[in-house]
C-alpha cells in the first residue's frame, strides 16, 4: 500500500506528505496545516525536553521526526517498511540541516534491539499489526521504553468489543489489517504495566481529514488517470469516500492514548500546556 510510489500520495496528501488523521483547530485550517497542528499536538503532549531521544514506529515521510528534532533539539530515530518511505525521509534528513538528531532504517519494530528511548510514539501504524500481534506490539514498546519514560499511541478504534476488519478493505487496501478496540489497547497497556495517563477520541478530525484527501484524489483525476486504470481510481475513490462516511457517522474512531513505563510525575497538573498557543503551531 505505502510502496505505489511517492509521486502518486504527492498528488492528493498535504505539502507535509502526512498520511494520518489531521488535527484541526480551527474551521479555517488547511489540510497542511491540519496535519503540521497534529504533529505539534502530539509532540507537546510527549511532554520533550531537549536531549532525549525519541522512537516513531512507522514514521510515514517523516514529518514528526523532523519536527521533533527542529522544535525540541530531541535525538529522534524513524522505522518504517516501506522502502518509499525511507528513501524519502533519508533525503529530507540530508537536507534539514539536522542529521545530528535525525536517523531512519528500514526495519521491522520488532527487530530494533539493544536501544532505549526516552519517547515512543506510533502514528496509524497499530492498525497493521493484526489482531493475533497486538501483544506484541506493547510488549516490545515495554522493552524500548525507559523507565519513567512516555509514550503516544495514534490509531484508528472500533467501537464494537471485538475490534473488526473489513472484508473489503482487507482483500484491496490493507491486507492483514485489523482495527482494535478501546478496550483491548488499554488491556494490553495494563498487562505491561503501563500507567495511562490520557485519552482523546479525534474522530471528527479523520472525517474531515479524508474528505480533503477525496476532494484532492478528484481534482488530481486527470494526472492519476495517466497512471491507473479504471478499476485502480475506483477502488481509491470507494475506499476514500467510504471511510469518511464511516468517521462521520461513528461507525469508527481514533484516538490517541498517552501512558507512561512507571510513574510519570513531571507532566504539568493540568492539560494547559497542550493547548497554549506558542509559535510552533503555525510552522
Amino acid at each position: 500500500h505505502y510502496d505505489i510510489g511517492n509521486d502518486f500520495y504527492q498528488l492528493w496528501l498535504d505539502d507535509t506528505m502526512t498520511y494520518s488523521c489531521g488535527y484541526f483547530a480551527s474551521d479555517d485550517d488547511t489540510l497542511t496545516q491540519a496535519q503540521k497542528n497534529k504533529v505539534h499536538y502530539i509532540l507537546k503532549k510527549l511532554h520533550l525536553k531537549a536531549g532525549q531521544t525519541l522512537l516513531d514506529i512507522g514514521c510515514g515521510w517523516g514529518e514528526l521526526i523532523i519536527a521533533a528534532a527542529r522544535n525540541y533539539r530531541v535525538k529522534a530515530l524513524g522505522i518504517t517498511l516501506s522502502s518509499e518511505q525511507w528513501s524519502a525521509v533519508q533525503k529530507k534528513i540530508e537536507n534539514s540541516g539536522l542529521d545530528d538528531l535525525l536517523e531512519v532504517k528500514l526495519i521491522d519494530y520488532r527487530e530494533l534491539k539493544d536501544r532505549k528511548f526516552d519517547r515512543i510514539v506510533s502514528v496509524g501504524m497499530i492498525e497493521h499489526v493484526g489482531k493475533d500481534y497486538l501483544h506484541e506490539y506493547f510488549a516490545q514498546v515495554n522493552q524500548l521504553l525507559n523507565t519513567g519514560g512516555l509514550s503516544l499511541l495514534h490509531c484508528i478504534t472500533g467501537i464494537r468489543d471485538s475490534g473488526g476488519t473489513n472484508s473489503w478493505i482487507d482483500k484491496y487496501i490493507f491486507p492483514g489489517g485489523y482495527i482494535p478496540n478501546i478496550q483491548e489497547l488499554i488491556g494490553y497497556m495494563a498487562k505491561e504495566e503501563f500507567h495511562l495517563l490520557d485519552a482523546e477520541s479525534m474522530r471528527r478530525h479523520y472525517g474531515r481529514t479524508l474528505e480533503n484527501w477525496a476532494q484532492n484524489f478528484e481534482q488530481a483525476l486527470p494526472v492519476i488517470q495517466q497512471t491507473q486504470n479504471e478499476t485502480f481510481i475506483r477502488m481509491w475513490r470507494l475506499y476514500l469516500n467510504a471511510c469518511a462516511a464511516s468517521f462521520n457517522c461513528g461507525n469508527i474512531d481514533v484516538h490517541q492514548f498517552l501512558f507512561a513505563k512507571d510513574i510519570y510525575h513531571d507532566l504539568p497538573w493540568s492539560r494547559k500546556y497542550i493547548y497554549q498557543e506558542d509559535d510552533l503551531a503555525r510552522v
